[in-house]
């Protein structure tokens, strides 16, 4: 039986919806597994497995984006107030963005502008203990996040259970701009 191209079979809003729907389900699936900077942070964890360092050289895993203004090279020691993260586990034996082999153990951060090698103090504001870091790799910070730390630095400040604190950053030495 041929079916007349003027008439509008009820079916075929139904099944228009139908492929509507699926393609943005495996839309969305697409989106959510492409890669993308994870933020150990989000993650409950007591302890981060020790990832072994992959073979093959990888492409650093932490993008580059633009930022606000560098802070000048003699500035005054500048304080900021905003959220601190953490990062480990799958980053853990990586090349950071200043060439760096990240080590999750040692006292080390991620900003987004200030330059390798500079020292900041980060104070916990909940808990008053601090810590002092040296910049060595750049990311994306999400919301109000201002540094992201390594494992050693979260622990020291007591935030690697919470992962995300409010805290207090202050330049206590600047690193070499020309390196950057």
């Amino acid at each position: 039986m041929r079916r007349n191209a003027n008439k509008v079979n009820a079916k075929d809003p139904v099944q228009f919806w139908l492929i509507v729907g699926a393609s943005c389900i495996a839309l969305a699936g697409a989106v959510v597994t492409l890669p993308a900077r994870t933020v150990q942070a989000d993650v409950l964890l007591s302890r981060p497995a020790a990832a072994a360092p992959s073979a093959a050289p990888v492409a650093n895993p932490t993008p580059v984006l633009a930022a606000p203004a560098p802070v000048k090279h003699n500035a005054p020691a500048k304080v900021v107030h905003g959220f601190a993260s953490w990062y480990g586990g799958v980053f853990n034996g990586r090349p950071t963005a200043s060439g760096e082999v990240y080590n999750m153990n040692e006292l080390t951060a991620c900003h987004p502008t200030l330059p390798f090698g500079t020292k900041v103090r980060v104070v916990n504001s909940r808990n008053h203990r601090a810590v002092v870091v040296r910049i060595t790799d750049r990311g994306l910070l999400y919301g109000r996040r201002v540094i992201d730390l390594s494992y050693a630095a979260a622990e020291q400040i007591g935030m690697a259970e919470t992962g995300v604190v409010p805290v207090t950053i202050q330049v206590l030495s600047m690193g070499h701009p020309e390196r950057n």
